[in-house]
C-alpha cells in the first residue's frame, strides 16, 4: 500500500519548526538573512544621506533658540574642527537614520531566523514584548525631543555674557543622539521588568516592593534631564516613568496570579486537599 506524505483528514498540519536543520543549513540561512539585512541598511543609508540637510537643520533648532535667547546669533554656532568633519557628520547621521528606516526589514530577518526554533507560546510572548517595546521607545524619544531644547538652553545659561558658544558638530550630534537614546530606553525598561517576571527571575511582588527606589530614580533622572526652572517638564517625565513602572508591576502581578492558578490546576486532588 502506498503511503502519502500529506496529513490525513482531521490530522493537524505539522509545524515548520519540527523540521530539523543541519549546522550548514543554519549557516546558509544566517548568511541569507544577514545579506538581506545589510542590503536594506545600505539602501536606507543612501536615502538618509540625501535628506541629511533637513535632519541637521532639525537637530540644530535648539542652537538657534540659544542664539535668540542670548541675542548674539554670530556668537552661537555649530562648528567643524576638522577637514573631514562635515562628511563624517553626514555619514553618522545617514547610518543612524538608515538603521531606523531599514528597521522593519532587518527586524523581520532576525525574527524569521529565530522563529522556527521557538514554541508557539514563546512566539506569542516575543511578539507581545516587541509590540510593546517599539511604541514605548518612540514615545520616549518623542518626549526626549521635547525636553532637549530646554536642556541645551539651561546649559547655555552657565556661559558668561562675555563668552561665545561654538558647539562642535560631532560632539553635539553625539549628545543629541545619546540623550534621545537614553530617554527612549528608559521608557522600555518596564517591558524588561515584565520579561524578567515571565522568565521567573523576579515576581510581581518583588517589583512592587521596589517602588520607593523606582520613584526616587525616576525623579532624579527627570531632574537631570530637564532644567531646574522647568518643573512642569520634570514632573511630566517623572510621572510617565512612575506610571510605566507601576503598569509593569501590575502586569507582572497578573501573570503571577495566572501562573499560580495554572499550577494549582495541575496538582492532584489529594495535594490540594
Amino acid at each position: 500500500v502506498a503511503t502519502s506524505s500529506l496529513p490525513e483528514v482531521g490530522e493537524p498540519d505539522r509545524p515548520r519548526r519540527d523540521r530539523r536543520m543541519s549546522l550548514g543549513q543554519h549557516l546558509i540561512e544566517l548568511r541569507k538573512r544577514l545579506m538581506i539585512a545589510a542590503l536594506a541598511l545600505v539602501v536606507g543609508m543612501v536615502v538618509a544621506f540625501i535628506i541629511t540637510d533637513p535632519i541637521i537643520r532639525l537637530i540644530t533648532i535648539p542652537i538657534a533658540d540659544v542664539a535668540a535667547m542670548r541675542g548674539e546669533t554670530d556668537k552661537v554656532e555649530v562648528m567643524f574642527t576638522t577637514i573631514t568633519g562635515p562628511f563624517d557628520l553626514r555619514i553618522r547621521i545617514a547610518f543612524a537614520t538608515g538603521l531606523l528606516i531599514s528597521a522593519p526589514v532587518w527586524l523581520w530577518q532576525i525574527w524569521a531566523f529565530i522563529m522556527p526554533g521557538l514554541t508557539r507560546k514563546e512566539v506569542g510572548y516575543t511578539a507581545g514584548f516587541v509590540g510593546a517595546a517599539v511604541p514605548l521607545f518612540f514615545a520616549g524619544t518623542t518626549v526626549g525631543w521635547l525636553v532637549l531644547p530646554h536642556v541645551v538652553e539651561i546649559m547655555a545659561t552657565f556661559a558668561p555674557d562675555q563668552t561665545s558658544l561654538f558647539y562642535d558638530a560631532t560632539y553635539y550630534y553625539d549628545f543629541v543622539f545619546k540623550f534621545l537614546l537614553v530617554v527612549g530606553v528608559s521608557f522600555v525598561l518596564p517591558v524588561f521588568l515584565v520579561a524578567l517576571n515571565v522568565a521567573g527571575v523576579i515576581s510581581g511582588r518583588g517589583i512592587l516592593k521596589g517602588w520607593r527606589v523606582a520613584v526616587l530614580v525616576a525623579t532624579l533622572f527627570a531632574a537631570v534631564a530637564t532644567p531646574a526652572a522647568d518643573a512642569v517638564s520634570m514632573l511630566m517625565l517623572a510621572g510617565i516613568l512612575v506610571v510605566l513602572f507601576f503598569a509593569a508591576a501590575g502586569v507582572s502581578l497578573l501573570f503571577d496570579r495566572r501562573k499560580s492558578k495554572r499550577d494549582a490546576a495541575l496538582l492532584p486532588p489529594e495535594a490540594t486537599g
